[in-house]
């Protein structure tokens, strides 16, 4: 007897539907979609500087682009202006140690590439502070005496190639050649003065840096090549003396890094990463000593994630944990012991920024996307509203549920109700399973292009979102429970939350679809092949489809290796075969959309070439269809490719999962694009 269990909550969807009035969000609404981005405290602590933004309007005649966001400067609950023109995108942002001046990155109209600029924050226009030579900067930061400015910066331009590139002569070596970023110092009034900045030698692909709070010291990550393997598997962060550019010391973490972080004091630094070389990602929060780079874990072994720590002005260290579905802000003393905790209620908390004894988070909800909040003794205050007109949108009940694997794993996910509730006899039901698999969805805002959400709910679908074996937020040993075990435990995951969804009444077992990115769509795959008799409909979004050809055209082989498969291809070649969708084609009778960017480097392409030709080859009578996006990689940043990407998936959803029709016809090949006339 399959067994589940469900929160009391949950047992209200067995309640028959109302009739949806309806104004329910819409594959349109995806481009009026703010939310609040990075943010800065200023050091007194009166004001916050953060982005907020999204992309382009294409709807409302919006020239199609990438990630655009507005610079705003807040006092207070709905208090805040725009000091930038409309229309400047602006990013990294800084406060001035003084307070009076904004810095951020930009590229000016007489800019080759992104510069420094700073605008005063007491009145006055924007200029340039500072700028790399010949590159763009990447990241900046100011000096505690407010009189200098660090920069990471791009690569030196190469005239030489550049003059053979012209001539034709544009071959790519694959994995050499490799152009490495630099770091400089800029004096305030160098620019004015036609003084270049100071180069400072710095190891290896610098990622990131900071500048210690007495400006002796910077932390730097850094990793052998700009491979992205090495960013999972051999980055490092440095302990650099900024006068003689001498590394004092290495902090030795054993696997993958993340947040990096000085105490007030300069003396300690916090750091979010992985326990061992083969703890799939960087969730345990860690103390270093700046002078000796030795560390110890503060929650190694705890069933919760960290994701981002701030240090606030009294030498406590404040950080945001993920505890399954939900979050919490701890608060640790200086040696490391926990001091308090806020629990944020609904809220899934975010970033953390505090200075001047301000502290503030970015944080959404299931009614909302990520806005600002300052957190005090009394609780979290609203500071941004950034899209008024969802308060008019009628969105589906959403709700963390459990379920209890066939194995006895207890499995957490997120419910999205159709608008109007669940009818008799269930809903069609999608499961957006996350890619990874080392993430986890949390009980927030879950609605996004790839993500049906509540777009999904408004036209009567039931959502969910496991947290499936190999998520994070449930401790180390949940996350690695995956391990060598290719579409095992992981994928019989997902049809034990169909059949624990189909008891509880939300779903109709004949109407259950699938859909993923990554990790995600190799999960799609598996279900729509191997698991075919489960599943009514699969949407597939840079997925796996062939273990072995996967492993020659990734680029994190040994990223594989060490968190996923735990052993190479040429070591059982029948299994990673075993493990390939496309060795199960012959079972495959559910339609599946295929979608890829074509210049994916993390998942090839191929792959879903792989599985496209096998389906159509031995499976002639089974819908399929593959979409590529041009200049797209592992996801769509484009604003248009986002839009088409959203119409695609509802409408396969649509024509073979609402009606139950696996063998309906193919819908055409164009979506219907409802954008407006901008002439």
């Amino acid at each position: 007897m399959f067994k589940s269990f469900v929160s009391a909550s949950a047992l209200s969807a067995l309640t028959i539907a109302t009739p949806a009035l309806a104004d329910p969000l819409t594959s349109e609404d995806l481009f009026r979609i703010k939310s609040v981005g990075s943010v800065a405290v200023s050091p007194d602590g009166s004001r916050v500087a953060y982005q907020v933004g999204g992309r382009p309007n294409i709807i409302e005649g919006e020239e199609n682009g990438g990630y655009e966001s507005q610079l705003m400067i807040g006092t207070g609950p709905n208090q805040a202006a725009s000091y930038l023109p409309e229309g400047m995108s602006v990013s990294d942002i800084k406060f001035s140690p003084d307070g009076r001046w904004v810095s951020f990155l930009h590229k000016g109209e007489d800019d080759e590439e992104r510069s420094v600029y700073a605008v005063p924050v007491y009145g006055g226009s924007y200029r340039k502070v500072a700028q790399s030579p010949d590159a763009g900067v990447i990241a900046h930061a100011w000096s505690p005496d407010g009189q200098t400015i660090y920069m990471l910066a791009g690569a030196a331009g190469d005239d030489a190639r550049d003059k053979e590139k012209k001539k034709g002569f544009d071959a790519i070596v694959y994995e050499e050649e490799a152009q490495l970023r630099r770091m400089f110092r800029s004096r305030l009034g160098d620019l004015d003065n036609d003084v270049d900045a100071t180069a400072i030698a710095i190891p290896g692909y610098v990622t990131e840096f900071s500048v210690s709070p007495d400006g002796s010291y910077a932390v730097v990550g850094s990793q052998p090549t700009p491979q992205i393997d090495d960013t999972y598997t051999s980055k490092r962060f440095h302990i650099v003396d900024l006068a003689s550019a001498d590394v004092r010391a290495v902090v030795e973490t054993p696997g993958k890094v993340g947040d990096a972080e000085i105490s007030p004091d300069g003396r300690t630094m916090s750091l979010i990463a992985g326990v061992d070389m083969n703890d799939p990602a960087a969730t345990t929060l860690h103390l270093v000593d700046t002078a000796t780079g030795e560390f110890r874990a503060l929650n190694a072994g705890a069933a919760e994630a960290a994701t981002d720590a701030e240090w606030l002005d009294d030498g406590k260290l404040a950080a945001i944990i993920h505890v399954g579905a939900q979050s919490l802000l701890r608060v640790y003393n200086a040696d490391g012991s926990v001091d308090h905790q806020h629990d944020p209620g609904a809220l899934i908390l975010r970033s953390i920024e505090a200075d001047g004894g301000t502290v503030t988070v970015t944080a959404d909800a299931p009614s909302h996307p990520a806005e600002l909040f300052r957190v005090t003794p009394d609780g979290f205050t609203r500071w941004t509203d950034s899209n008024p007109w969802l308060a008019n949108i009628d969105l589906g009940k959403q709700e963390t549920i459990k379920y209890t694997a066939r194995d006895g794993q207890v499995i957490e996910g997120i419910l999205v109700h159709p608008v109007g509730g669940i009818p008799e006899g269930g809903a069609p039901l999608i499961l957006d399973v996350h890619g990874g698999p080392e993430a986890h969805d949390s009980n927030g805002w879950t609605t996004n292009y790839g993500g049906p959400g509540h777009i999904a709910a408004g036209k009567g679908y039931a959502v969910f979102q496991p947290n499936y074996r190999g998520s994070t937020a449930y401790g180390t040993a949940f996350s690695k429970q995956h391990q060598n075990d290719y579409a095992g435990k992981e994928f019989n995951d997902l049809v034990d939350a169909k059949r624990a969804l189909v008891e509880m009444g939300v779903a109709d077992p004949d109407r259950v679809g699938v859909t993923g990115g990554s990790y995600g769509g190799y999960a799609t795959a598996w279900s729509s092949t191997a698991l075919s008799e489960e599943f009514a409909a699969g949407v597939m979004f840079v997925g796996i489809s062939n273990q072995i050809s996967k492993f020659g055209t990734t680029d994190i082989p040994y990223e594989m290796y060490n968190v996923h498969s735990r052993k190479w291809p040429w070591e059982d070649w029948q299994a990673m075969l075993d493990a390939s969708p496309i060795t199960h084609v012959g079972k495959a009778e559910t339609p599946i959309l295929i979608m890829h960017g074509e210049e994916d480097t993390r998942v090839s392409p191929s792959q879903s070439y792989e599985l496209y030709r096998s389906i159509k080859v031995r499976k002639p009578e089974t819908p399929v269809r593959l979409v590529l996006y041009p200049g797209e990689g592992h996801g769509n940043s484009k604003a248009a490719a986002r839009y088409d990407y959203n119409l695609r998936m509802l409408r396969w959803f649509d024509t073979y999962l609402k009606t139950g029709d696996r063998k309906a016809p193919l819908p055409d090949p164009r979506p219907e694009l409802k954008l407006q006339d901008s002439e």
